[in-house]
């Protein structure tokens, strides 16, 4: 019986993104892209079966070994710290954690600063770093309208180009740590389907660093 290496991709356009690059690399299955609902899909002959999960689950299944690979972004393992080896960097999916703050915004060291966001982990590190005192409040979407609101003073979220932000009249203030997708493995199937991983890993570090060099010659 043909072992499968288990593949979970974040749904969505970077999950797309990133499947053509495995695909790339020798574990293409055509039907992934069928517009269907269907989530599991397998190729035997190239030994991969794929699955869809929403991105922010995509750890889970590989910590807990249904997904011996997977690829999530950087924000989420910052802010669930999975116990997972993260192996590559693949430059896609790029963005940035931000706090962002209404236009004119000036804080105040003496006040509790509120903060809305979708990460507390990563807010209460950033801040605490600085020994400022905050107030999180955990919001699950439109988080802009926070400030305007008048429930929080700033928020700390993903920033990709910023139109959001200034539909809002809000603008990023400080920038916490730049954001990109991530191969990511499972520690045991890392020693066990050693030889698939590292064969992913290497083909796609070759597609990372080639576009790296291209990009650079422009």
């Amino acid at each position: 019986m043909n072992e499968f290496l288990n593949v979970a991709l974040p749904k969505g356009r970077l999950g797309e993104r990133v499947y053509k690059m495995f695909a790339q690399a020798g574990f293409p299955c055509d039907e992934l892209l069928d517009p269907k609902r269907k989530l599991i899909f397998e190729n035997p002959e190239a030994g991969v079966r794929y699955f869809w999960v929403k991105p922010s689950d995509v750890p889970v299944y590989v910590e807990r070994g249904a997904a011996d690979v997977g690829v999530a972004g950087k924000d989420i393992l910052l802010e669930y710290q999975p116990d997972i080896y993260e192996l590559l960097d693949l430059n896609v999916g790029k963005c940035r954690m931000c706090v962002a703050a209404p236009n004119g915004f000036r804080d105040d060291p003496d006040r509790t600063l509120r903060v809305a966001t979708e990460f507390p982990r990563i807010a209460r590190t950033y801040y605490g770093a600085r020994s400022r005192d905050i107030d999180i409040i955990r919001l699950h979407g439109s988080i802009e309208i926070a400030p305007i609101l008048d429930l929080t003073d700033v928020i700390v979220d993903i920033v990709e180009t910023g139109t959001t932000l200034r539909e809002n009249d809000l603008s990023p203030i400080e920038t916490i740590v730049p954001i990109s997708a991530r191969l990511i493995s499972n520690k045991v199937s890392f020693q066990f389907k050693h030889e698939s991983i590292q064969r992913l890993y290497d083909d796609l570090k070759a597609q990372v660093e080639a576009k790296a060099k291209e990009e650079a010659a422009k």
